[in-house]
């Protein structure tokens, strides 16, 4: 999609229904917040159960609880509800659910707002009448956080590719800097004379953790240390996997943390092993702006931020073995480090900017609200 941004404030509504807390989340929150500061009315509408709920608030961002946690006759009649009382220029829907209810609670709704529906992960659509009438029909635009998740819906859907415009996460190029590694371990007690490696996501299956414990227990250097930066699901059973691999002692859970940047700024190498469900994750695009050296997967598009061999090294999904042998790699060649660190940290400037982002979201909602 084409064009320059509409200068007149509109007035954009989000809507989640996920109770969850990753890159989807703090994204929604991120665009709501740079979208207010460029003179837009903002809402969002969740569950008021949702941890992004409670996020907003703290970041002011104005939000209303709505129970649309469920695809169920009370959220779409609460969603109807609050449409008929409110006008919106444009509705911004990210989860199949909230997707669902406002599509629904629009029909025959005299002034209904115009849906964009933003697509955060890799997960295939399904090819039926119905789902084609809520993406084809009822959706007015769809973005996705990667071309290759854009070249999915028009290739094994059929959707138009002018319905649809690839928009990668933006991140803060200002907040994520290389720091003083020194100095952040300090500051969480982390040990000085280790080697350390991390990953910051929600503790999801498919995001890899136990691969790579598999990989981290196998290492020949022992002066090694693993930080497992987030909370989620899995939290139970990595913890399990631990204590199986007898890693008590050299693997750190912090939890969720409000700002991850001391934890990237500690680390000597990134890794995030995913098997699937993938945009282009943000974590990735603050370890590259933090000048890291990462290790990935081909999943969904990652790798439209690392490049093989020149951003970072790429590993099959789910194999332990090309893990531990590419931690390895890094581990022993202090100047692959220094290469592929700087070489990312150069696309993430390049590519991955906040306000990027926002002018191309600012786009797709000021031409949804003009022809919607």
């Amino acid at each position: 999609m084409t064009g320059t941004p509409n200068k007149t404030p509109i007035h954009i509504v989000h809507t989640e229904a996920s109770l969850g807390w990753g890159g989807q989340e703090i994204r929604i929150l991120t665009e709501a917040a740079g979208m207010i500061r460029r003179g837009h009315q903002v809402t969002l509408l969740c569950p008021p159960e949702a941890k992004i709920f409670t996020e907003a608030k703290t970041r002011n961002i104005p939000v209303v609880a709505l129970p649309i946690g469920r695809k169920n006759f009370s959220g779409l009649l609460a969603m109807r509800r609050w449409l008929k009382a409110n006008k919106a220029d444009v509705i911004n829907t990210h989860s199949s659910t909230d997707s669902w209810l406002v599509a629904l609670a629009s029909v025959g709704l005299s002034h209904p707002a115009a849906i964009v529906r933003t697509r955060h992960i890799s997960a295939p659509i399904p090819d039926n009448a119905s789902t084609r009438w809520l993406y084809k029909s009822a959706t007015q635009h769809i973005a996705t956080t990667g071309e290759l998740l854009r070249e999915q819906l028009i290739k094994q859907n059929g959707y138009s590719p002018s319905q649809i415009t690839s928009v990668p996460t933006g991140i803060d190029t200002e907040h994520f800097v290389p720091g003083d590694k020194t100095t952040a371990r300090e500051t969480l007690n982390l040990p000085q004379d280790a080697k350390i490696i991390g990953i910051i996501a929600t503790l999801r299956s498919w995001k890899g953790h136990q691969y790579l414990l598999d990989a981290f227990a196998h290492l020949a250097d022992q002066n090694t240390r693993l930080v497992i930066v987030g909370d989620g699901p899995q939290h139970a059973a990595l913890q399990t996997r631990i204590t199986e691999l007898k890693l008590n002692d050299r693997v750190t859970m912090p939890g969720n943390q409000l700002d991850v940047l001391p934890w990237l700024q500690a680390l000597d190498i990134f890794v995030l092993p995913s098997y699937a469900n993938e945009g282009v994750p943000q974590a990735i695009l603050q370890a590259m702006l933090c000048g890291l050296p990462i290790i990935s997967t081909p999943i969904g598009s990652i790798l439209e931020a690392i490049l093989p061999e020149q951003t970072g090294l790429i590993v099959e999904p789910k194999n332990a073995q090309q893990l531990q042998e590419a931690i390895n790699r890094l581990l022993l060649d202090p100047e692959l480090c220094k290469v592929l660190g700087s070489a990312a940290r150069a696309r993430a400037q390049e590519k991955f900017g906040l306000e990027a982002m926002l002018d191309k979201m600012e786009v797709i909602f000021n031409n949804a609200a003009t022809h919607g």
